[in-house]
């Protein structure tokens, strides 16, 4: 295994569990203590946990931001499943707005053979796998390219949704939190956001079960703005009755 695929499910696991031993880590990945202790000694020059005795705790604020390669490979198989069902909701002759992120993606990979598509989107990833298809008309906003996660961020970005109005908007958030809202890691991304939802008539929050309960660094809007969420069957069915009794619809992948 890669360092930088240690590195990953060592950031995974605290990102569940809250706290890490090396005793564990040496029989999971079977290397050396040593080996381990290099990782971890890393991650920490990094900002990314706190050396402990023994191992590691969690370290991270609300405003940091997984990078886009680690978030791609997070929960995949549930993220592949929320684009399939997304993409039954998008038919011949709508507009739409696909939002910067991984199970957005998902939704930009599971449409490349529909028709007769208008889709707006600040992202690079899908303006790249959607660019060549006949059946899709691509806009792409303008902006400031954020390196990493390749999204178009700032004044132009934004002003951009003041010119369209789409019908469905399918956005994505780092947290969502029933007294928060949505929330999101990075204050350029998160205006973005806001102008999105000012220019679509159906909001749809793609969103695998992990993301609720969580609170990130920035508000986006108060959860009742969306319309549908599309998540994974692992979601806690205390949620799904909090969301309906919302009048949001929810849709299980």
């Amino acid at each position: 295994m890669l360092s930088e695929e240690r590195h990953q499910k060592i950031m995974k696991i605290l990102e569940t569990q809250g706290s890490v031993l090396v005793t564990d880590l040496v029989s999971k990945f079977d290397v050396s203590e040593m080996t381990v202790r290099r990782d971890l000694d890393l991650l920490e020059r990094k900002g990314l946990l706190r050396r402990v005795h023994g191992g590691a705790i969690s370290d991270l604020g609300r405003s940091y931001e997984p990078p886009f390669l680690t978030r791609s490979t997070t929960n995949q198989a549930e993220k592949e499943r929320i684009g399939m069902l997304a993409a039954e909701l998008i038919h011949s002759g709508d507009s739409i707005t696909l939002d910067v992120g991984t199970s957005t993606l998902e939704v930009a990979r599971k449409i490349t053979d529909k028709q007769n598509l208008t889709i707006l989107t600040p992202c690079f990833q899908i303006a790249g796998l959607l660019c060549e298809k006949p059946g899709i008309r691509l806009i792409l906003t303008g902006g400031i390219l954020r390196p990493g996660e390749l999204s178009m961020v700032g004044h132009l970005a934004e002003r951009v949704f003041e010119e369209f109005h789409v019908d469905k908007l399918f956005i994505a958030a780092a947290g969502v939190d029933f007294e928060t809202g949505l929330t999101e890691y990075n204050v350029e991304d998160t205006q973005v956001k806001k102008a999105m939802l000012q220019s679509a008539k159906q909001v749809i929050l793609v969103a695998d079960a992990s993301k609720f309960n969580r609170v990130a660094f920035t508000t986006i809007a108060p959860l009742d703005v969306v319309n549908t969420v599309i998540t994974d069957k692992s979601i806690d069915p205390s949620i799904v009755t909090r969301l309906n009794d919302l009048s949001i619809n929810v849709m299980l992948a």
